[in-house]
């Protein structure tokens, strides 16, 4: 080992044992099940960095090992605490902004191989038909195990234009699919609203960035006014989120409650202890919500389908979502870096954690596609009113057209709903049954 790196490892743990002896006392004092730095395990990382010094293939910079060890030790907590370096840092603050360069997905680590928590809306990852739950075993000729996830990201980024080969191992699949992308610059619209039948509106949250909460409540007072002035009823689709923003998912859940607990987080330190509640009043004035989840969906997006859920305020359906319960701080790091540490849980109004468990939809419906049989694809069925010479319904003036033939004046936009997206079709029954029953109760 070189002078400057004994020198570096002297004063290393000439601080640390200072540290020791120094505050020891004041830590037993204020804290007695704390135990003072262990000098036996101190002892072997000093043993392993000189022997890295010493006798590793390649030359290590003592600056290159030091990072490592911070790395390290960060990602041994939990998949979501990590150091960040400056252009990590940059980069994570661009993300929470809606606009970034890459592919579209939000990803993790399980396994040494890079995991799918949620392709994105409208990015060329969702366009290439990636899934949730897709596991990337190589980034062109190169193998994801033994990268980290910042690395990993960094390969996937580039120059909007050129192209990426992910081979991805997806349950169900007998062998590794090969899926080419083209980079993009990734510009998220984090909500998206439209009508679905008369009176009955749909609004798609993505991802929680800082002004999702305002574009909600735009798209509520837009839908409002397009149904006539209130809305009979609304489908909320997180389904594929990977959260974001706690703050945004405080204000989505305000907008649909009175008042009441949001969300509550529980941690070591005091400041990780904190509540959220509503404030802001209900923008639907009661109109029934359905929810719609699955296993994308993900931190943010479990908190707001767990307080609507905990306050009977909308009716959770889909599947299970993904299960991140943890709340993660950002630390600013005197280098430009940053430190993001999982300080606290958060829980559900009621006390659920969600932590490695998720939500439990209240109606479970699963992603299928289904085909129109003969009959929806123009043989009608045989009724009354087909057969020659049927009784007239003195009731009904109209009764000489067939059922099949009043049926073809008034196709709804939503025809093919069924088709295209069965989990939204029937959240929309949901919601017209909700309101059908709610009309006969009153």
């Amino acid at each position: 080992m070189s002078i400057r790196s004994r020198s570096i490892m002297l004063v290393l743990m000439g601080t640390l044992l200072g540290a020791s002896l120094t505050v020891g006392h004041t830590v037993l004092a204020t804290r007695e099940n704390d135990a003072t730095l262990p000098l036996e395990q101190l002892r072997t990382f000093t043993d392993v960095f000189t022997r890295i010094k010493s006798n590793y293939v390649e030359d290590v910079s003592d600056e290159e090992l030091l990072e490592h060890a911070i790395r390290g030790m960060l990602s041994g907590l939990d998949p979501h605490s990590a150091y960040l370096s400056p252009e990590q840092f940059n980069e994570l603050r661009i993300g929470t902004s809606g606009q970034f360069g890459g592919l579209g997905i939000e990803v993790g680590m399980e396994d040494g191989f890079v995991k799918v928590v949620s392709p994105i809306d409208d990015t060329p990852a969702q366009r290439a038909g990636m899934q949730s739950g897709d596991l990337i075993i190589r980034l062109d000729d190169k193998p994801v195990k033994g990268l980290s996830l910042s690395d990993a990201v960094k390969l996937m980024r580039g120059k909007p234009g050129s192209k990426i080969l992910l081979t991805v191992v997806r349950e169900g699949q007998d062998k590794p699919l090969s899926i080419e992308i083209e980079r993009a610059i990734i510009k998220v619209n984090s909500v998206k609203n439209r009508m679905l039948d008369d009176g009955f509106g749909y609004v798609r949250i993505s991802q929680f960035q800082t002004k999702t909460a305002q574009d909600l409540n735009k798209a509520l007072d837009k839908l409002n006014k397009e149904a006539g002035g209130k809305l009979n009823g609304l489908v909320l689709d997180l389904r594929n989120n990977p959260g974001g923003v706690l703050s945004a998912a405080v204000g989505v859940s305000d907008a649909f409650l009175d008042d009441g607990l949001i969300v509550y987080t529980d941690g070591r330190e005091e400041d990780s202890k904190l509540q959220y509640s509503a404030a802001g009043g209900d923008m639907l004035d009661g109109a029934p919500v359905v929810v719609l989840v699955n296993g994308g969906s993900a931190s943010a997006s479990e908190i707001v389908a767990g307080a609507l859920q905990d306050h009977k305020r909308g009716i959770i359906m889909g599947t299970k979502t993904f299960g991140k319960g943890s709340v993660q701080t950002i630390q600013d790091l005197p280098n430009g870096g940053a430190v993001k540490l999982t300080t606290a849980r958060y829980f559900t109004p009621s006390g659920r954690s969600i932590q490695a468990h998720g939500i439990d939809p209240d109606i479970v419906t699963e992603s299928v596609k289904l085909s129109r049989d003969d009959a929806a694809n123009g043989l009608a069925p045989v009724t009354e009113s087909s057969l020659s010479g049927h009784l007239s319904n003195p009731n009904d003036p109209d009764i000489e057209k067939t059922d099949a033939e009043k049926a073809g004046t008034d196709q709804s936009d939503n025809s093919s709903l069924i088709e295209d997206d069965y989990q939204l079709y029937e959240a929309l029954n949901l919601l017209k049954g909700l309101t059908i029953f709610g009309r006969s109760g009153s």
